[in-house]
């Protein structure tokens, strides 16, 4: 009894061991909390998330920050294209310069009235063409890829159709106004009509886009709302009214922010669709957008000064469109 006691007390210690634990030193210390092993896990899962964003983040600044603080810099500089190594300190001369040329009120005259003309029947038509989509139209899939197609297409042809369509001598919106008895419009030359040809191109490609939005927001609502609504007796028509466009509001609000975005960005449409005289926007400036101005101060003239000056009017604009928003929305919110 002795002996076996003995081998059975001998052995205990090597049966609690597990497989593997030859070593208990080592596991000691790879449970540490200053081992090298708990450091090295620790600045892992610290480091690895700001490791897989970086990219983006160096991408950013490489080609967008670098960038717009250069063209900072040049705005206060009287710099030339065919010399850019001559600079000289300008301060706030380009900026003077700019907000008294009446060619800078112009383009952003002409900035204002194209967004306003395409933004809101875009956005009209959008709603409508969602809420079509919406009440299980026959095809519905089949016609939310045709709306995608005018986004997919190019801007390049998508102006050179309608460059054809609106000729002044064969196109075929001429040739409808004459069949109705209306005198045939000349749309580049034009003050109006040019401004409504580039508003046309803006709003064919950018409506099935916007239409797509409303309608994945039209699908979030809860269909109680709907149901109360049909048993307290509303039509059709009075809960898309009371119903669908309250709750849609959020929505509408991104959308006429990121249009007013695109206005005032607005470039390949009016560039291409003047043809020789694109960069000026028509022979009397009468559809030249900031985005035109600042490439022909940019790149015709080569005044990259007050081409930058240019840049950042419009980025300040695009503030202020921002802090409205801003505005808006919190008033919404408490409005709730």
């Amino acid at each position: 009894m002795t002996s076996s006691d003995e081998v059975l007390a001998q052995s205990a210690p090597s049966a609690d061991a597990a497989p593997g634990s030859q070593e208990p030193g080592a596991a000691r210390d790879a449970r540490e909390p200053g081992s090298w092993r708990s450091r090295l896990y620790r600045w892992d899962m610290k480091a690895s998330p700001y490791a897989f964003i970086s990219p983006f983040f160096i991408i950013f600044g490489a080609f967008s920050l670098v960038p717009l603080l250069y063209t900072a810099w040049y705005s206060l500089h009287h710099v030339q294209l065919s010399s850019l190594d001559t600079q000289t300190w300008a301060g706030l001369d380009n900026y003077k310069n700019l907000f008294t040329s009446d060619f800078f009120w112009n383009a952003l005259k002409n900035t204002f009235t194209i967004g306003l003309i395409s933004t809101v029947p875009q956005l009209i038509a959008a709603v409508w063409l969602a809420h079509m989509l919406h009440y299980r139209l026959r095809g519905s899939t089949v016609w939310r890829v045709v709306m995608l197609t005018p986004y997919a297409t190019s801007v390049a042809a998508a102006t050179l159709v309608f460059t054809l369509l609106f000729a002044p001598d064969s196109g075929m919106v001429n040739w409808l106004l004459d069949t109705i008895g209306l005198d045939p419009v000349n749309w580049r030359e034009s003050d109006w009509g040019s401004q409504l040809a580039v508003s046309s191109i803006v709003i064919w490609r950018w409506t099935g886009y916007n239409s797509l939005i409303y309608l994945a927001a039209m699908q979030a609502i809860p269909a109680d709302l709907y149901e109360s609504a049909a048993l307290d007796g509303a039509s059709r028509w009075q809960q898309f009214r009371h119903v669908t466009v309250p709750m849609l509001r959020p929505t509408i609000l991104f959308t006429v922010v990121v249009s007013t975005i695109g206005a005032t960005q607005l470039f390949g449409e009016p560039l291409l669709f003047g043809g020789v005289s694109g960069t000026k926007g028509g022979s009397e400036h009468q559809y030249q957008t900031l985005g035109l101005y600042m490439y022909d101060q940019g790149w015709i003239i080569g005044n990259l000064g007050k081409a930058s000056a240019i840049a950042w009017s419009m980025f300040l604009i695009l503030l202020i469109v921002a802090a409205v928003n801003l505005l808006i929305t919190r008033r919404l919110r408490k409005s709730r």
